[in-house]
């Protein structure tokens, strides 16, 4: 087991994000799954312990859902059953996003002071000015930024 995946990073995670989607998407009582750090969720124990010694008495303390198998959880979300799914691995969570919604899809990072939302591609260092890039995502990152923006300053301006 990685040393980054420890009880208080995913305490810490649970916290960020629910607290980021009360404040900046004004979810009374959000709905947090836990994506599974092995293939389906260990399975007992065949692929690994983490998500059963660590992630599933976690989840429960945080007051989230999961560990769920991430061919599964992704698409629970998009029916409806979760506000947001917190995954272990960066490339796990970014490939069902980009699965789902490629080119629309954006990347918001909670936690900080600040709204910052960005698109949900790369760099497209192979595409860099040919003139043939989709600004789709770009536009969707700016129009979300805004919104949040917005309604950050109007809680401010109300608890004044």
């Amino acid at each position: 087991m990685g040393r980054a995946l420890t009880r208080e990073a995913i305490l810490n995670v649970a916290s960020v994000t629910r607290l980021g989607l009360v404040e900046w998407f004004g979810l009374g009582e959000p709905r947090i799954a836990l994506c599974a750090l092995n293939p389906h969720a260990g399975d007992a124990g065949r692929f690994g312990r983490e998500d059963d010694e660590l992630l599933r008495p976690v989840a429960a303390e945080a007051g989230i859902e999961g560990p769920f198998p991430a061919d599964t959880v992704f698409v629970r979300a998009m029916r409806g059953a979760f506000d947001a799914v917190i995954a272990p691995y960066h490339d796990v969570g970014m490939t069902a996003i980009k699965v789902a919604a490629f080119g629309a899809a954006v990347n918001v990072t909670l936690g900080l002071p600040f709204p910052r939302c960005s698109p949900d591609h790369g760099t497209a260092l192979d595409i860099a000015g040919a003139g043939v890039a989709d600004p789709a995502s770009m536009i969707e990152s700016v129009l979300l930024c805004a919104t949040i923006a917005r309604r950050l300053a109007g809680r401010t301006t109300e608890t004044k």
